[in-house]
């Protein structure tokens, strides 16, 4: 079974590092934002009301675009989102129940796991180099988040369903939008759409249930970020450059989002970093520089 080979235009693969390079640092801003807006709303009102918003924002290219190109939107990004909603409620309640330190080390088990993924999933064989970078980058997200923290319970393994969800997703992207007419903007419509109903249906069952939407500028502000970065342009950028890139050095890209995500607490929260963590993050971004310049992963 050979390596993964990519044989596209220099000039497009490396706007595709530069775009996933943003998506990471929208992604890392994403936290601090989203645990603003969640001082006002539910976790899962809130993701229906960010998901649907962005629906909302794309129906149209759904409508501007030819049966053939729908239906392929459809028949992709219908699982996707189903994942997408997935990773999600795995990543919220996760979070929640685990250490912060146990949450952020875990979730960035997916840049491990999506060479094998891809192996086991697309027959494809990434690059030895990709393992070695992977494995860089772990060891930075470990120091970057202080270490394991010896306790392990359901939280953990919901961080560690989202990873490989993660993995999965990311794999199967790349998957089932080659040879089909996938407008990505298109494509990621389908995906808030599933992401939102779903986080709706499961809010309006839920025992919170689903309290009047707030009227905090604080939360709409919120709202409007995360619905235009890190969602509409986060998931256009990613579905784009799936097209033009593996899975595995799209996992490693996007693994700097810790990175950035610790440099907006530092600058914009005020949180201090110990050399350690500097550290990992400074392994971490090497790791993603090194894919960058590596084309054959």
């Amino acid at each position: 079974m050979s390596s993964l080979t990519l044989p596209q235009p220099a000039g497009l693969l490396r706007l595709s590092d530069l775009l996933l390079l943003l998506v990471a640092m929208v992604w890392g801003t994403s936290y601090g934002i989203a645990k603003g807006a969640l001082a006002y709303y539910p976790v899962l009102g809130f993701l229906a009301i960010r998901f649907l918003l962005t629906f909302a924002l794309l129906a149209p290219t759904l409508l501007n675009i030819s049966p053939q190109a729908r239906r392929d939107a459809l028949l992709a990004g219908l699982p996707l989102g189903a994942l997408m909603l997935g990773i999600f409620i795995c990543e919220t309640f996760g979070v929640a129940m685990t250490q912060a330190a146990n949450a952020a080390f875990l979730i960035s088990l997916c840049i491990v796991m999506t060479p094998f993924v891809e192996w086991w999933l697309l027959r494809r064989r990434p690059a030895t180099p990709a393992f070695a970078f992977a494995g860089v980058s772990l060891l930075g997200a470990l120091l970057l988040s202080g270490g394991l923290e010896a306790r392990f319970g359901l939280g953990d393994l919901l961080m560690l369903g989202a990873a490989l969800l993660r993995a999965i997703t990311v794999c199967l992207t790349s998957k089932l939008t080659q040879g089909r007419q996938i407008a990505p903007l298109a494509l990621t419509a389908v995906q808030a759409a599933v992401i939102g109903s779903g986080s709706l249906f499961l809010a309006w069952f839920s025992p919170q249930g689903l309290p009047a939407l707030p009227a905090h500028t604080g939360f709409w502000l919120a709202t409007v970020y995360l619905v235009l970065g890190c969602t509409i342009f986060a998931f256009f950028a990613q579905n784009w450059a799936l097209r033009h890139s593996s899975p595995t050095r799209v996992s490693l890209l996007t693994g700097s989002e810790p990175v950035f995500g610790a440099l907006f607490a530092v600058l914009w929260l005020g949180e201090t970093l110990s050399p350690i963590a500097w550290l990992g993050g400074a392994l971490i971004v090497l790791s993603a520089f090194w894919a960058a310049r590596h084309k054959a992963i």
